[in-house]
């Protein structure tokens, strides 16, 4: 495995710590990449398209790493470990709550531990001032890759969470709580992102992502194991504008295997999606496609009993690009099941709407557009 040292470029501040992005770009354009999952043929869908659719369509002495994961026939030639966890990060330990003054955590707010105020669709009105596409930073997925000591079924909880340049607050991507009734989680499982950030993610200049995962082991949070935990920049340089999937591990042993990319010249999307007449019970999966990338977004996977909206799920999309929404729909009592696809070009601003006419319920799509404040 191939270390790289860190760039010699300040980072925000003199006393900044580390800067990185995808190492692997600088060493030549177009670097061999796994992609996680592909874009999957469910045979006869039935098509729901506008008409601008695309026709061809831690803990003390903790050591953290994140490994970009290649093509297989070339791994040994391209695999690296960036280890670019901003040192002292650590939630558990309390180092990140200390010299808070100073260096990126002054630069980026880590004293305040709020939430992002600003939410989604700030300019979707045409007649409000306009802002024009920027570089935003996408999470296709969390997957629970490795469970420390065998364990097997695990409860997870903690958060994953983006500041950026919009206003610096935490804008989570996954916030479970630990008296959260989440269930078990098997190795190898997708951590449910429920919808994702509250808004899109500015990624122009820097962006910070601050995770504090961890797996309950009893009544007491202090027996608790220690997951993933730390801080990472990410930088806009390079050309990572495609998914690319980073191993982020601990010294307890366990994995999580984080999919994310740079989608340049991007929009926000809102998806929405209101379950209504439901005439008898089913399964649903919704599931998201960006930027012509086949790394899927999971956006539902569960029951659906009564009318009900989904929680809204922001996904960023390329201009000039489309976003893609196919839906699964499945009778628990029988073996009928149906394939919906929705397919939308990208815009600044406006909205699109579909309804999807099932044999058990009516699905209402509303897809709204926007630029980052």
């Amino acid at each position: 495995m191939q270390r790289l040292s860190s760039p010699s470029r300040p980072l925000l501040s003199s006393v900044a710590s580390r800067w990185w992005w995808p190492p692997a770009l600088a060493r030549r354009l177009d670097p061999p990449l796994r992609r996680v999952s592909s874009e999957a043929t469910w045979g006869q869908d039935v098509n729901l398209h506008d008409s601008d659719e695309d026709p061809s369509s831690a803990t003390k002495a903790r050591t953290t790493e994140i490994v970009i994961k290649e093509d297989e026939e070339e791994a040994s030639d391209y695999e690296y470990n960036l280890g670019h966890v901003l040192e002292k990060s650590g939630h558990r330990d309390g180092s990140m709550y200390r010299a808070i003054g100073w260096g990126w955590k002054r630069d980026y707010s880590l004293g305040d531990r709020s939430e992002t105020r600003l939410g989604a669709m700030v300019f979707s009105d045409p007649a409000k001032r306009m802002t024009r596409p920027c570089s935003m930073l996408q999470i296709f997925s969390l997957e629970f890759a490795k469970i420390p000591g065998n364990d097997g079924l695990v409860e997870l909880y903690g958060y994953v969470a983006a500041r950026d340049d919009v206003d610096k607050m935490l804008n989570y991507v996954i916030n479970i709580s630990r008296n959260s009734h989440i269930g078990a989680v098997l190795e190898g499982s997708l951590i449910n992102m429920g919808g994702g950030p509250k808004r899109g993610i500015d990624l122009v200049d820097e962006a910070i992502i601050e995770y504090d995962m961890r797996i309950k082991r009893g009544r007491q949070e202090r027996h608790d194991l220690q997951l993933i935990d730390g801080a990472t920049i990410l930088g806009p340089h390079g050309t990572w504008d495609r998914p690319f999937t980073y191993d982020i591990s601990n010294d307890c042993g366990g994995t999580v295997n984080i999919t994310l990319a740079r989608l340049s010249w991007a929009v926000e999307a809102t998806v929405e999606v209101l379950i209504s007449e439901v005439q008898d019970g089913f399964n649903m999966s919704l599931r998201c496609f960006t930027s012509g990338f086949d790394s899927e977004i999971r956006l539902f996977n569960g029951a659906i009993t009564d009318s009900r909206g989904l929680k809204r799920s922001v996904v960023a999309v390329m201009k000039r690009s489309y976003i893609r929404l196919k839906f699964k729909v499945v009778a628990p009592s029988c073996c009928s099941k149906s394939q919906y696809r929705c397919t939308y070009k990208a815009k600044t601003h406006g909205h699109n709407a579909r309804e999807i006419k099932t044999d058990f319920a009516l699905i209402s799509v509303k897809v709204t557009w926007s630029t980052l404040p």
